[in-house]
């Protein structure tokens, strides 16, 4: 089972940025869909945004227009870059298979956005 983890969560003010990685067991290149998803405390897991191999990319509506999806099959590792962060995107977000979350969930990484 592929294996994700995750890094480059932090503490920032709303209206900043951060970018996420989220580097995989498996080789990208034998993974089509893949996509980030986030828990907020309290909430169930949802989904945030999604790539495809072709580079097709698909957003939650709440972060449409903000958060840009990429991935490098090179290096095994899918990005996505956030900007104007708000309090309500403070949460832990995971990466895994899209549109079906088939990897094993990982520790994930904390993003705290303060008002």
């Amino acid at each position: 089972q592929v294996q994700f983890v995750e890094s480059g969560g932090g503490l920032v003010q709303a209206g900043g940025s951060l970018r996420l990685s989220c580097v995989s067991s498996r080789s990208m290149f034998n993974i089509n869909g893949i996509g980030w998803y986030r828990q907020a405390p309290g909430k169930q897991r949802e989904f945030v945004a999604a790539i495809t191999g072709a580079g097709r990319t698909n957003y939650a509506d709440t972060v449409k227009g903000r958060f840009t999806i990429s991935r490098d099959n090179a290096k095994n590792t899918v990005y996505v870059q956030m900007n104007s962060l708000k309090p309500e995107d403070t949460a832990v977000y995971y990466c895994n298979t899209w549109p079906y979350p088939a990897g094993s969930w990982g520790l994930g990484t904390q993003v705290t956005v303060s008002s």
